[in-house]
């Protein structure tokens, strides 16, 4: 069972954890968490079938054909090299498990179309005629030979599962046949969302056009991030969620499906640092944006909580760092709209969380001494935010960590000035 975590009205929690909440302050007008982990649910033609597997950036650009069918330069892995553009770990999961290819020597591995591409080339070794040479090809690279005298040595490779009980006998490739990819419902997408619940990422891709699927990953981040503290955020196209979890992706593309920009957006806010923007932050990806907006429309967008890539010159650039949170009210002011500020807070609500749940909770008493003890870690985080210039203005002072209304609470207070970088220049020359 998870902990519990998220945000509290008053103190009435049952489940131990650490409950969070995040307003503004009122205006007149312990170790720093890695980054660059995304989750994606795909459709795919060859991979593992009904589990999340983890695909690192060396691994995707080394051992591509092993783990998604094709090599790293195929078209079909256009969209996974623009979200490695910046991301560094990648939790995967296929939505679209069919059925394994098959002939008489073996069974693909995995199940899709991509298995129909494999052979079986079978020969009489030169050295050892009494033997057999026993070739694995995907399409015509060879992925796997082995020597033996019958089909009960054939160890099972990353490609196929050998028919250990067949009868080895000469043959020119033979190819599996059969394979299928299944279809990709809502059951699907639940199904990923619910093994993506037990994984820590700080952005969650949706590729999805439907709006059911898209309402789905929206009330998934609402979810995790408000009732358990799980913080991430969520890239989807065309969805304004006016929710800070969520980014609205605005462009579509002009080589591709509709959400292509998903990929490159999921993994250009996974891997950007805790004290970075992304914004003007140029497009280094494969796919042609659609960038034929007028300035007037730019604005709207922004303003809608759009997220709008634009063209200077021959570059393509991300106009704004912003998410889909427009409505402004006194416990959220505008600065939640600035995904910067959420990367910052969402980067204090899971470290703070970690370091009291492994540190602190039921390991130290909630006496005076184990409160200064948390204290004293909290202003050192603080202070370890302030130095990257994640956060400013920190005043140990104003950190309260006091008893709460049982034996068992403590009550936190961290008022923090998250810090931006700068998209906005006025400025007045005054000539003499």
């Amino acid at each position: 069972m998870g902990l519990g975590g998220g945000t509290y009205l008053v103190q009435n929690k049952t489940l131990p954890g650490a409950y969070i909440n995040f307003i503004s302050a009122a205006r007149a007008s312990a170790t720093l968490s890695d980054r660059g982990y995304a989750a994606m649910a795909l459709e795919l033609d060859w991979g593992v079938d009904g589990e999340m597997f983890t695909i690192e950036n060396g691994d995707f650009q080394k051992d591509s054909l092993k783990i998604l069918g094709y090599d790293y330069s195929h078209e079909k892995l256009k969209g996974l090299r623009d979200l490695f553009c910046n991301a560094k770990t990648l939790y995967a999961y296929r939505l679209n498990s069919g059925n394994k290819a098959v002939n008489p020597f073996a069974t693909a591995r995995y199940s899709g179309i991509r298995g129909n591409d494999i052979k079986i080339m079978i020969s009489a070794n030169v050295d050892e005629p009494t033997k057999f040479d026993v070739v694995t090809l995907m399409e015509n690279t060879k992925v796997d030979i082995q020597t033996v005298a019958e089909a009960a040595e054939l160890k099972d490779n990353n490609f196929v599962v050998f028919k250990k009980d067949g009868v080895l006998q000469e043959t020119a490739a033979t190819p599996l046949a059969g394979g299928t990819n299944g279809q990709t419902t809502g059951a699907s997408y639940q199904a990923f969302l619910d093994k993506a619940e037990a994984y820590s990422f700080n952005t969650l891709g949706c590729l999805s056009k439907e709006e059911s699927i898209k309402g789905l990953f929206v009330a998934f981040t609402k979810r995790l991030r408000d009732e358990m503290g799980i913080k991430f955020q969520t890239v989807m196209f065309n969805k304004a969620a006016d929710y800070e979890g969520i980014i609205n992706l605005k462009n579509k593309v002009t080589d591709g499906e509709e959400t292509s920009l998903v990929y490159w957006l999921t993994g250009a806010t996974a891997g950007c640092a805790v004290n970075k923007s992304i914004a003007n932050k140029e497009y280094d990806g494969e796919f042609l944006v659609d960038t034929a907006y007028k300035q007037s429309q730019y604005a709207a967008a922004l303003d809608a909580g759009e997220f709008v890539f634009h063209k200077i010159g021959d570059e393509v650039r991300v106009l704004d760092d912003i998410n889909s949170f427009v409505s402004v009210n006194t416990d959220k002011n505008e600065d939640f709209a600035s995904n910067q500020v959420i990367r910052v807070i969402d980067q204090i609500g899971n470290d703070i969380a970690v370091l009291f749940n492994t540190r602190y909770m039921g390991k130290v008493q909630n006496n005076e001494s184990g409160r200064i003890a948390f204290w004293n870690d909290l202003v050192s985080y603080n202070k370890q935010m302030e130095q990257i210039q994640a956060i400013e203005n920190f005043v140990s002072d104003e950190l309260i960590v006091k008893k709460g209304n049982d034996k068992k609470s403590v009550v936190v207070v961290n008022p923090v000035t998250p810090v931006c970088a700068m998209t906005k220049l006025y400025m007045t020359v005054v000539v003499e």
